[in-house]
């Protein structure tokens, strides 16, 4: 695999319903997995759930590489990390992971900005958001 360490990921569970005509998992199916992963990566640094009716971040752009097919019977988890922090938004990096094969599936790149939910204009990351990230990401990186 290739060289970059994370320090979170999450169990995907694949369902019949995921698979499309070629029995592999549908690519936007595989959108939702980067979601669920992105989702509990937040709650993790944040050490709470998120209320989707407060949280003042919001997803801006996402990029996908279909690099091999995910199929039914692959124990897949979904690798989550921050790779960079700027003032409105910052980047993570997502991979889709056979646990099983060491092999990346999928790769996602994306931008999540922080957002005035009532303005709907981009704001500065919070503070505690940008520390927590830094220490949640930094804490790994101290280990190689």
């Amino acid at each position: 695999m290739e060289d970059l360490h994370f320090n979170f990921s999450i169990p995907i569970q694949i369902r019949m319903s995921d698979l499309d005509p070629f029995n592999h998992v549908n690519n936007g199916v595989q959108c939702s997995y980067f979601d669920i992963g992105r989702s509990a990566y937040i709650e993790k640094i944040l050490n709470e759930k998120i209320d989707w009716l407060q949280i003042d971040l919001v997803l801006a752009h996402i990029s996908i590489d279909f690099i091999a097919p995910i199929n039914y019977e692959d124990t897949i988890e979904c690798a989550c990390k921050v790779v960079h922090i700027g003032n409105k938004s910052f980047k993570m990096v997502q991979y889709l992971i056979d646990k099983n094969e060491k092999i990346i599936k999928t790769k996602s790149e994306s931008v999540i900005v922080g957002l005035d939910r009532e303005k709907l204009i981009a704001i500065p990351i919070k503070d505690h958001y940008r520390d927590k990230l830094k220490i949640f990401e930094n804490q790994y990186d101290k280990h190689n």
